[in-house]
């Protein structure tokens, strides 16, 4: 029989709850400023239940929307200060193409942001596109924009780079250790599978169990759990066999090979579950509780929060601590939402 973990209880400045991408760039943020910082996660570190495990993840300033153009800027340069400090490579340039209909909006939009920044590419017609890249076939006559300095980012290896910088700054990081209540007031208490903790602010970075932690709290956020462009899911069902939950979003994938790299075999090798928490805008939620103003919530990145991480921990950061965001944050509130209301002063 196993003994008994004694229950114990500490107090720090912030107390970050999800140990993902972006409830480690927040914690690191934190711990770069000499805050005293508790990363918790309910499951054992690495694990794949979430939305940060994997090989790769795509970087990109190819946007459509202003707001993130202008945010991957600087996410760059905190990657790059993230490689020096890990003395790691986390991210392999290769470029991107966009492939859009002419008159698509959201395409000119890209198209116009690449400009506006004055990032490197190349706009092609679906003749020059085929020329350039005889492999890529245009199914529906599609023209193309390329972003030369995308590329690839390596997701475990880059977070754990952010969790090994956030502990050498002191922070603490605990997983397996599940939160089991959040009792607001001056001075937050959470109480774990494992423990009591207090802090003067607590950051909620938990991905799809979100809207379980806060609920008790008294808000629920319009999230849906789902992978990308594919089919509802349940985060506690994260394991099922693919064969039973994810023919449909394969069938997408195979579909989209088939006519658009017609020399692949459309059938995929390796398949592997990645969370996506949606919001009905796809752009996320950064912002305080309504009613709980040191409470801070990170949510719903919709499948495209992860090459941002480094600037979304600095901002998460920056509300917990009080001080005004870097960039406007209208996009990210909670009020958005019907039925919301605005955060507390």
């Amino acid at each position: 029989m196993a003994a008994a973990v004694e229950p114990h209880s500490s107090l720090y400045d912030t107390i970050v709850v999800g140990a993902g991408i972006q409830g480690s760039f927040t914690a690191y943020h934190l711990a770069k400023r000499g805050g005293e910082t508790l990363l918790l996660d309910q499951f054992p570190l690495p694990h794949s239940r979430g939305s940060s495990h994997g090989q790769s993840r795509i970087i990109r300033r190819a946007y459509p929307q202003e707001h993130y153009a202008q945010m991957m800027a600087e996410s760059y340069r905190l990657w790059e200060q993230l490689e020096a400090e890990a003395g790691a490579s986390l991210y392999r340039q290769t470029g991107l193409l966009v492939l859009g209909a002419n008159a698509n909006p959201e395409f000119q939009r890209c198209c116009r942001t690449l400009v506006k920044h004055n990032v490197p590419g190349e706009l092609f017609t679906t003749e020059s596109l085929h020329r350039r890249f005889p492999g890529i076939q245009p199914y529906h006559g599609e023209v193309g924009v390329s972003d030369h300095t995308a590329g690839v980012l390596s997701a475990d290896r880059a977070l754990r780079a952010v969790q090994d910088g956030f502990r050498r700054r002191g922070g603490a990081l605990r997983d397996g250790e599940k939160v089991t209540d959040i009792k607001p007031g001056v001075v937050v208490t959470v109480t774990t599978s494992r423990g009591v903790y207090q802090a003067k602010s607590l950051v909620i970075t938990a991905g799809p169990w979100a809207n379980k932690l806060l609920a008790p709290l008294g808000l629920q956020l319009p999230l849906q759990i789902c992978y990308h462009s594919g089919s509802p899911a349940d985060p506690e069902e994260r394991d099922r066999p693919p064969e039973a939950s994810a023919l449909p979003d394969i069938q997408i994938l195979q579909d989209f090979v088939s006519k658009y790299l017609p020399g692949l075999v459309p059938e995929p090798a390796v398949v592997e579950h990645c969370m996506y928490t949606n919001t009905p805008d796809e752009d996320f939620v950064l912002d305080r509780h309504p009613k709980f103003s040191n409470i801070i919530i990170g949510a719903g990145f919709s499948g495209h929060g992860f090459k941002l991480a480094p600037v979304v921990g600095k901002l998460l950061c920056q509300l917990s601590v009080g001080e005004e965001p870097s960039y406007a944050m209208e996009p990210f509130r909670i009020h958005r939402f019907p039925g919301l209301p605005a955060p507390a002063l």
